[in-house]
Order: C-alpha cells, then sequence, then structure tokens
C-alpha cells in the first residue's frame, strides 16, 4: 500500500531580525508610551526572542517621515503597497527555502506544486511565479492554499497526500510562505499591539513523494471549536489583512482537548488512543499560551512541546510555515518509528490535525 512520505524540508526567513526593533517601534510610535508596563510584561512572557522581516532597516523610521518609508510615525502603507512588496519579497524567500531541499537539477521531476499563503495576493499567483522562476514543466499540476491562516500548512499536506495516493509516481513541492510582517497596523490599542510581538515572516518547502524516507503521511482530521467563529478573523482592509486574536482563544482549546482526552470513541483528535499513543507532538506556536493550552489541555509532560516552543523563541508566529519548521527539527533528530501528532489552529477555529510517523 502506498504512503505519502515528506522526504525533505526546507526552511529560510529574511535576513532582518525585527523583534527588538518592533517592540521599540510599537512603544515609541503606536502605544506612544501607554500601557508602557504592560507591553513590557508581555514581551518578557512572550517566548519569543527573534522574529524576521522582508523589509529593510531602511524603510523603518521612528519619526515622523515622508511616504518613502514603509512603516512611519503617521505614515502606514496602503493595502495596495503591501501588496507590491509581498509580490516583490515572496518569490526570492520561497526559493532559498526550496534551495534547502537540494533538488540537484530534477525540479523537472516536479509533477505538482502546492502553495499556501494568507498573507498577500496577486495574479499570476506565487504557484505560477514559482512554476516560471524554477523551470518546472509547463504540465505541472498547481494549487494555492489561500487564506486559510496559521492552519493552512495541514490542508497543503493533504493535497500533497492525496496526489501521491493517486500516483504513485508523483513528486509534489509544498511551499508555505507567511509575510506576516507586511501587515502592522498603526494602532494604540493595547490588543492589537500586542499581536505584534507574535508574527514574523517565514518561508519552508518539503517534497512529499511515496519514496519510504523522512515522515510519513497517515490520517489527516479537522474539528470546528462550536461558537468560535468569532475567535481569530482575518479580513482585507483599506490599510492591510487586519486580525483578530481573541484572549478567549487558549482557554477554549484547553477545553476542546481535555474533552478529546476523556473521549473513549475514534472520532477525536486522538482517535480514542489517549496522548500515550503520540511520542512526537508538532504544534503549531501560535504564541505561548496556545502551546499552553495545548499542554494543559492533554495534561502533556513540560518537555512535550520542546519542539514547537523552540521554534516560536527562534522565529515567532510565522502562520502556515511554523509548523513545516517544527517538523524540520523532528526531521532532523527524532527517533525512526516515532509516533507524532501535527496541530495548528486557524481562523474558525478550526483544528487541523494529522498523524505521522518517522520512517524506519
Amino acid at each position: 500500500m502506498t504512503t505519502a512520505h515528506i522526504n525533505r524540508i526546507g526552511t529560510a526567513v529574511p535576513q532582518l531580525d525585527m523583534h527588538r526593533l518592533f517592540v521599540e517601534f510599537m512603544n515609541k510610535i503606536q502605544l506612544r508610551g501607554k500601557f508602557d508596563r504592560v507591553f513590557s510584561r508581555m514581551v518578557d512572557r512572550s517566548g519569543i526572542f527573534h522574529r524576521y522581516s522582508v523589509l529593510q532597516l531602511d524603510e523603518l523610521s521612528m519619526e515622523p517621515a515622508s511616504a518613502d518609508y514603509f512603516y512611519a510615525a503617521g505614515v502606514f502603507p496602503s493595502t495596495a503597497r503591501r501588496m507590491r512588496a509581498y509580490e516583490r519579497y515572496a518569490p526570492e524567500l520561497a526559493e532559498r527555502a526550496i534551495a534547502k531541499l537540494d533538488l540537484q537539477g530534477r525540479e523537472r521531476e516536479i509533477t505538482h506544486l502546492v502553495v499556501a499563503s494568507c498573507t498577500g495576493f496577486s495574479a499570476p499567483g506565487l504557484d505560477q511565479i514559482l512554476a516560471t522562476r524554477l523551470g518546472l514543466r509547463e504540465d505541472l499540476k498547481r494549487s494555492f492554499v489561500g487564506f486559510m491562516g496559521c492552519s493552512a500548512a495541514v490542508p497543503a499536506l493533504r493535497i500533497a497526500q492525496d496526489a501521491v495516493l493517486a500516483d504513485p509516481s508523483a513528486r509534489v513541492l509544498v511551499v508555505n510562505l507567511e509575510l506576516c510582517s507586511l501587515h502592522m497596523q498603526d494602532t494604540d490599542d493595547l490588543e492589537k499591539a500586542l499581536l505584534f510581538l507574535l508574527f514574523g515572516d517565514g518561508c519552508s518547502a518539503a517534497l512529499v513523494t511515496a519514496d519510504a524516507t523522512g515522515i510519513a503521511l497517515r490520517d489527516f482530521r479537522t474539528a470546528l471549536l462550536p461558537d468560535s467563529a468569532d475567535l481569530i478573523t482575518w479580513h482585507i482592509g483599506d490599510n492591510g489583512f487586519d486580525m483578530t486574536l481573541s484572549g478567549q482563544v487558549p482557554g477554549r482549546i484547553t477545553t476542546a482537548l481535555r474533552a478529546d482526552l476523556s473521549a473513549d470513541h475514534d472520532c477525536g483528535l486522538l482517535r480514542g488512543e489517549g496522548t500515550q499513543a503520540i511520542d512526537l507532538w508538532a504544534v503549531h506556536g501560535g504564541g505561548r499560551s496556545i502551546l499552553d493550552a495545548v499542554e494543559t489541555g492533554y495534561f502533556l509532560d513540560k518537555s512535550a512541546l520542546e519542539d514547537s516552543r523552540s521554534v516560536l523563541a527562534a522565529c515567532g508566529n510565522m502562520s502556515s510555515a511554523t509548523i513545516m519548521f517544527v517538523l524540520k527539527r523532528m526531521l532532523d533528530t527524532a527517533k525512526k518509528g516515532s509516533r507524532g501528532l501535527g496541530m495548528a489552529f486557524g481562523p474558525g477555529v478550526v483544528a487541523e490535525t494529522f498523524r505521522f510517523s518517522m520512517a524506519e
């Protein structure tokens, strides 16, 4: 029986480490001294030490400036300008991640390309742009997973699995590209400002085939948290994409996972097997509180989410790319035969999950 495997994963982040710079920027330009103690305390508690941006240092200004700057006091870009920046920077970052796959001149053997991104749109899309720049085959089958937020990597992998199961000779390139730093909003609202402590830019690329190496993809399962549609939202506004992330989300996740843990049937995320059936927890690091909620909800050991916390600390929340960075760590270090559960949360609130195992 054919099993789809993630054979390799490549990751890339931009050069500019923006974390401390953006904390300073928010304090001085956005909050302007308001809530400074609370904001500083949340910075310290975030569990994030680095985040990266495709923007250049000379595109940011701490002082009132002209429209030549991307972000400056009183000068924040329109949605159109943000999309032009996405078109400029996205292909290059994606190519850097794909290069890490070391395809060794076999790009023409790629049969399918799946791209997931929720931080920018253009037509021709990033999928078509990459196909041209990489010299992929003319009959390439392309799919684009758009605007599904932080959980989008899981549906992208599911599409790749479907392609391999339908045709065991398929070679699927899966790209998750997010430029979250393009969507900072001009606000003095503390709750909105705290969102900007989480997000950074990053890209992952994965090769999925029937070759029995790497990470074997098992079954996928989706669950919606009831009455949660307004807790995570992502809307296109006149000044970029505007996100809502309610403080209720961690508590709702904890409640849902405890109910799943106590279920004695195979319909839940754990398939009624309990946490003892899982060796590896590849959880999207949406923030420290999200990881704490999963840990608390499933009564996990403190070390269970170490890979997820390490990625969060090193890169922040890169939306859909984040869980792939976690899987990359596992691909490099996990024991053969280990069983895992991947989990990411997105607007809805939806939990996208899949079971996997490390190839023997």
